[in-house]
């Protein structure tokens, strides 16, 4: 009887498929560390993480204080004069400007591009908008800071825990003297 040399491979791809089943994947031990890209979009860190809050200024926080749904919105780009003067806009100030983030009708929210609000503590969702390469990073562990155990609980800051959102670049930093050596010759 003559054999198809066709038929080995045939079986042996089906045995490869059969053991790429669901079934047979690894599964997760419980209390593995999950990386920060397993966190699901606009959700919050995976297992026992957690998020810093906003560093709020004492009394702007919640917004709705000052801006009572009886306020009319100015959505007119200008200089600010009766509140918020201290504020200088130092980010892409050619082209945006303070309702660009901040929702107009919801103060106490951001809002992404498209309209979606934000709460103030998911605000790198609205940062990873324009940032997408830092906010990938952040995600992956790669930027930004972190506080905790490897395999327990972390908490994340948020972009604005370290950059003023207004202005988020770092000042330029003055180099130090390098240390001295034993016996206090540089």
């Amino acid at each position: 009887m003559l054999r198809s040399p066709g038929r080995p491979l045939a079986l042996g791809v089906l045995v490869l498929l059969g053991s790429c089943s669901p079934e047979s994947a690894e599964e997760t031990l419980p209390g593995a560390p999950q990386p920060l890209a397993a966190m699901p979009p606009g959700g919050a860190p995976p297992g026992d993480s957690e998020l810093a809050p906003p560093p709020f200024s004492d009394g702007i926080f919640p917004c709705s204080d000052c801006h009572t749904p009886d306020l009319p919105v100015n959505t007119e780009r200008r200089a600010l004069e009766l509140a918020h003067q201290e504020i200088e806009l130092r980010h892409d100030e050619e082209h945006r400007w303070c309702l660009d983030c901040h929702d107009a009708q919801s103060r106490d929210n951001l809002h992404l591009a498209g309209g979606m609000l934000v709460p103030f503590e998911e605000s790198f969702r609205l940062c990873g908008q324009c940032h997408g390469d830092k906010y990938r990073d952040w995600r992956a562990g790669v930027h930004g800071r972190r506080t905790g155990q490897w395999n327990g609980a972390k908490k994340y800051l948020l972009c604005v825990n370290c950059h003023n959102a207004h202005h988020p670049a770092f000042e330029p930093l003055q180099p130090q003297p390098p240390p001295l050596r034993p016996g206090g010759a540089p």
